[in-house]
């Protein structure tokens, strides 16, 4: 039966190849940046109907359910408001002809596609395809600057997450295998039919799944990729990576844990995500400290919160509501980061944290942005951050955790400390009078397309941390129900 739901589900996962054939067909770059406005739009308002319609779902591979709602949410939102950030992003480009907007914006469209169809996939063999189809996608898109750096992070974004991507394979054979007669990888038949797998496979199953799908996540001690392609991507691609694509990855993660819960065998996968959890933070916590790269300082970042999101997983019941409250908060703030981190980039030409400074006295704006990104990511009230953060170490508290409590806050410390000092210091300390000629120069090349998403982000994120609507707690609560229940 074709629904309204299938109908829009079918646009989003095909427009990349309508899009492919148009643009290939025309070949201008105003005509490309117009069909990656268009998608951003379609986007958005087929995944409001979808997740706000109360139709039911009778698509056999893609459907949305209570879990994956609030990451569409997240990706349909952060999506747009990378595409408004975009239109000035890509006027300044030197080396941005016909052919390479042509590219640019159909590795991006595809790449969401890509993320949509991993997240709304009922499917575990579905959703492997896909999350392989987003590096496929978006290994152009870190190379786009044609750099020596950039070449060897995209073939190191390639090679790390093919491996993963073959041992989450691996994993997805052990778990057929545990399952017994039951020929299907549909999540639902699978959380069925849990108490019936062999748990020897089962647990083998989900070592190799975490590892596979982990690589994409960022978790430590397979997050090598992760700190060189968000450095040397396009910004706007940087914020995908970062608020989207680890989400998508985290998603298939926990509908594998969930059918470990219903085994009653969850104590050994909350066990695996603590270690990987808290070997996040201590990666993050040790290269913040000395870095000298922002936008890398910013890709520590990313590990440091994937981490938090595993340790709150593990945390398990009581937990869940703050792991997407985290989820949502951070995805927010990361792309507002990483945007704004473009628009620095543009100013002082240079990604080094020692050469960057003075930039309250260049540009207000993005001093302020700058600094109210690293407030919100550490969890400053009245940051949501500072909430789910909160409610996580009130449950290690609650559940007698002392030493992961103390060992959780200190790492944060560690890491608040460390962006702390280049943050304050690339806004406040003085630059040279030979830089700040060069950066009144290139600060006219800031519209306003290149603020405005920044502050609809930080302002969502703030606001959420003094009054969540009802409609959106329901979804995150939802959302987090279902990370300890069937699908």
């Amino acid at each position: 039966m074709l629904t309204i739901h299938s109908i829009i589900i079918s646009i989003i996962l095909i427009f990349p190849v309508i899009s492919g054939v148009l643009t290939v067909l025309i070949k201008r770059k105003a005509f490309s940046n117009f069909m990656l406005n268009l998608y951003g739009v379609l986007h958005f308002l087929g995944s409001m109907y979808l997740i706000f319609s109360n139709e039911a779902n009778f698509n056999k591979y893609f459907t949305v359910d209570n879990l994956n709602k609030i990451f569409l949410l997240i990706l349909s939102f952060v999506f747009l408001m990378v595409v408004i950030y975009n239109n000035g992003y890509t006027k300044n480009l030197t080396v941005y002809s016909n052919r390479k907007a042509c590219f640019y914006s159909n590795a991006v469209i595809t790449f969401v596609a890509a993320m949509t169809g991993a997240i709304l996939a009922t499917d575990l063999g579905t959703a492997w395809v896909l999350v392989e189809a987003t590096t496929l996608a978006s290994a152009y898109l870190i190379y786009f600057n044609k750099t020596k750096s950039s070449i060897e992070a995209a073939w190191k974004y390639v090679f790390m997450c093919s491996i993963g991507i073959a041992l989450a394979f691996v994993g997805i054979i052990f778990l057929n295998i545990s399952s017994g007669g039951i020929n299907s990888l549909n999540y639902t038949e699978l959380s069925k039919n849990a108490q019936f797998f062999n748990i020897f496979w089962l647990k083998l199953s989900f070592i190799f799944i975490l590892f596979g799908f982990g690589t994409k996540m960022g978790l430590a001690p397979v997050h090598f990729w992760l700190p060189d392609a968000h450095s040397e991507s396009p910004s706007p691609v940087s914020a995908l990576l970062s608020a989207t694509l680890l989400n998508s990855a985290y998603l298939v993660i926990l509908r594998v844990f969930n059918i470990l819960n219903i085994t009653g065998c969850s104590i050994y996968g909350r066990i695996m995500l603590a270690v990987m959890g808290f070997l996040s933070l201590f990666v993050a916590a040790v290269f913040i400290y000395h870095i000298k790269n922002y936008k890398r300082m910013l890709a520590y970042s990313s590990i440091e919160n994937m981490g938090i999101l595993a340790i709150g997983t593990a945390l398990f019941n009581g937990a869940h509501y703050a792991v997407i409250l985290h989820l949502l908060g951070h995805s927010f703030v990361k792309a507002s980061f990483f945007l704004t981190s473009g628009n620095i980039l543009e100013l002082f030409e240079t990604k080094r944290i020692k050469s960057t400074k003075s930039i309250m006295t260049i540009d207000k704006n993005t001093a302020w942005l700058w600094i109210d990104s690293f407030i919100a990511i550490c969890a400053f009230p009245t940051s949501v951050l500072f909430i789910s953060e909160f409610l996580m170490i009130k449950k290690m508290i609650a559940s007698q955790h002392y030493v992961l409590c103390v060992l959780f806050v200190l790492l944060l410390t560690v890491i608040l400390f460390g962006m702390g000092k280049a943050v304050l210091n690339m806004v406040f300390n003085k630059s040279g009078e030979e830089k700040f000629e060069m950066t009144e120069k290139n600060k006219e090349k800031l519209s306003l397309s290149m603020y405005i998403p920044q502050t609809i982000l930080l302002a969502i994120v703030f606001i959420l941390g003094v009054y969540i609507p009802p409609f959106l707690h329901n979804i995150i609560n939802m959302a987090g129900i279902s990370m300890l229940a069937g699908f």
